[in-house]
């Protein structure tokens, strides 16, 4: 032992399976550690759906493992009730600033629990920029700002939603409250392993929200400082584990990659994201996505590339933890085909042999289980939950357990990364 270890000095150990970062790279336990993971949004709302949803669950994580996914992203809890709104998220950890709901929690804790029987792990978002899960848009709401444009309603228009959730970044009350939230979280202890949540190596990163954006030009100084206040609360209450941001990159701030670089360049950021959206974006229309893949893969691999930049000037690892294509032909149901996505799919997993600063993708979203309802487009109260959110059509990116060219393209992959 050296002088520094009888001094009491020596640096202590990471605690044992927590990921950790090593330049460009996630190691855990001094191994390399590189994923095909999948979103799982509602994984921890499933016990709602009592018996019967946590068999599924422990069935779907069965499922999973078996398939080599290992990786799952998942929303800690929507905020806020419904007031109307049919396609958001009905059963609310957070029902009222500062009110929370035990079952939801104790789901997650139950997830939680079954991811770490099975050594996978979790990364979990705390708020959303959209509304199909309450979000920042529930924060303005409960402090007085009215008039929230819903998708789907008559006044609804992008810019004056832009314009509503950008009120966010100057609300004192609501960053407070949002705040709080993460509080609550991150000082919970798990009601079954009896682990405090910071201190369960079943959780691999935490995320400050679904997909930031500043909204508009004129709030990204706020938006900005309100991002690294947030990396610096949860960082302050976890050491243990990773932090992202969950963004989208460039295109969350109009092409500005100034503001992505920025955002991951805090000291607390340890990892960047991106998700790739190709109809969302306009990229192909509707049902001509065949037509359309040449330019959907020339698009996906210019705006990775230009990611794989700032990662590697910012030496710290990308995950590509968002994207999805649907269905051959725009048909919901699992009877559809999924060749243009398998092809898809193929080409952004491809591209870690090309860049390894890609250290994990999530492909969105593992449906498990879950079949559309037939004659039915969007989710009601009562349906199963899958990949797409309520006001998504159901079976649009989904990838269900009987995907099995898909799940073939993700064998083929996780051979390549391990």
């Amino acid at each position: 032992m050296g002088s520094l270890g009888l001094l009491g000095l020596t640096a202590a150990a990471p605690p044992a399976g927590f990921v950790r970062t090593k330049g460009t790279q996630f190691v855990l336990d001094g191994k390399p550690y590189r994923y095909i993971g999948a979103n799982y949004w509602y994984g921890g709302l499933l016990l709602t759906q009592g018996a019967a949803g946590q068999a599924r669950l422990k069935q779907e994580l069965d499922f999973l493992q078996q398939h080599g996914v290992n990786n799952l992203r998942v929303m800690v809890g929507a905020e806020g009730l419904s007031d109307g709104y049919q396609y958001r998220v009905l059963q609310p950890l957070q029902t009222a600033p500062g009110q929370f709901d035990e079952s939801i929690m104790a789901g997650l804790d139950y997830f939680l629990a079954e991811l770490g029987k099975r050594k996978m792990k979790a990364v979990l978002h705390f708020t959303n920029t959209w509304e199909w899960s309450g979000g920042l848009g529930q924060y303005l709401e409960w402090n007085g700002y009215t008039g929230q444009p819903l998708p789907k309603n008559p006044d609804y228009s992008w810019d004056k939603y832009r314009a509503y959730i950008a009120q966010f970044y100057s609300c004192e009350p609501c960053k407070a409250q949002e705040a709080a939230y993460v509080r609550y979280v991150l000082g919970r202890t798990n009601s079954l392993t009896k682990k405090k949540y910071v201190n369960d190596p079943a959780i691999m990163a935490w995320e400050i929200i679904n997909e930031p954006r500043p909204m508009q030009p004129a709030a990204t100084p706020a938006f900005e400082a309100w991002m690294h206040q947030s990396a610096a609360l949860v960082k302050s209450l976890d050491k243990n584990h990773l932090l992202t941001t969950g963004s989208e990159g460039d295109i969350a701030s109009d092409g500005d990659m100034a503001v992505y670089e920025r955002l991951h360049a805090d000291r607390n950021i340890d990892y960047l994201t991106i998700h790739i959206w190709p109809k969302n974006w306009g990229w192909f229309r509707d049902t001509a996505t065949a037509r359309s893949l040449p330019t959907v893969l020339a698009n996906s691999t210019a705006f990775v590339d230009r990611h794989v930049a700032v990662a590697e000037k910012l030496g710290k690892p990308l995950v590509v933890e968002e994207f999805g294509l649907p269905r051959d032909g725009q048909v919901f149901t699992p009877a559809a085909g999924t060749a243009l996505r398998d092809q898809y799919y193929a080409a952004l997993f491809g591209m870690m042999q090309q860049h390894p600063v890609i250290a994990g993708y999530n492909f969105w979203a593992f449906g498990g289980q879950a079949r559309p309802v037939p004659g039915q487009v969007f989710w009601k109260a009562g349906d199963a939950y899958m990949g797409d959110p309520g006001g998504e059509e159901q079976g649009l990116n989904s990838v269900f357990d009987s995907d099995a060219s898909t799940w073939a393209v993700i064998g083929k992959y996780l051979k390549t990364i391990r």
